[in-house]
């Protein structure tokens, strides 16, 4: 598979250190899981993927581009692990103002509207101001803003939070349809039996990567069943 994404020597720093020296190369067309508690570092590195801010040291590549690039934007959807909604525009509204910001032709957009909020279960209740929703139906909406314009990367900071197991498991298949559309996606999540999904894992801890693989290989490597072994077992530096 061609890589299309290079992260080299990431490092970033705010008041305190967030991550440091991160590499990782991310192959198109597949489901990447970045796995650990909260506090970890996994939100800062997807924001700096996805160009919403700038490494303290090291630089990022997508398509050989190096982000942030605005002419990357297009190509990327972005789901934040904070609803970025408007609260006093309906559920409609909201995706709406989001095909026009990707300059959606008309009939295109209302296609896109429909799929995604068919997709995340919003349909009857798309004509219902936003704040008015509950804190998961806000999730669901945000992962249907970042899916309109059917972007070659999706970034999806804890997407499944909140979301019933019935819808999730409607969403991992879309996800798996995606990718054998060629779509490559990134996801966070301190779920640890969502990692089995993903086609790689990196397991992020106190801002840096102590592991990275296929499922199999990593639960093969720390002799482990499940991935809360292969976690707690990886952190202690425990080898095969």
């Amino acid at each position: 598979m061609a890589e299309i994404i290079i992260i080299n020597d990431i490092s970033k720093s705010y008041d305190h250190p967030v991550l440091h020296n991160i590499d990782l190369i991310i192959e198109a067309g597949t489901i990447h899981g970045f796995i650990g508690p909260s506090g970890s570092g996994k939100t800062t590195l997807m924001r700096l993927i996805a160009g919403l801010e700038s490494p303290s040291s090291g630089s990022i590549y997508i398509k050989d581009r190096r982000v942030p690039d605005l002419s990357l934007l297009p190509h990327i959807g972005y789901m934040a692990q904070t609803d970025a909604l408007y609260m006093e525009l309906s559920g409609y509204e909201n995706l709406k103002f989001f095909t026009q910001l990707f300059n959606l032709k008309k009939g295109t957009a209302e296609s896109r509207i429909d799929y995604a909020a068919d997709l995340v279960n919003l349909t009857a209740d798309l004509k219902k101001k936003v704040k008015n929703y509950s804190g998961g139906m806000k999730r669901r909406l945000s992962l249907a803003t970042a899916l309109l314009h059917h972007p070659d990367i999706l970034i999806l900071d804890e997407p499944t939070v909140g979301i019933d197991p019935e819808l999730r498991a409607s969403i991992w298949t879309e996800m798996q349809k995606m990718k054998a559309d060629g779509q490559t996606i990134l996801m966070t999540t301190h779920v640890m039996d969502e990692a089995a999904r993903c086609d790689f894992i990196s397991l992020v801890k106190d801002g840096t990567i102590i592991a990275s693989g296929t499922p199999q290989a990593l639960l093969a490597r720390y002799h482990a069943e499940t991935f809360d072994e292969v976690f707690i077992r990886a952190g202690q530096g425990g080898q095969a």
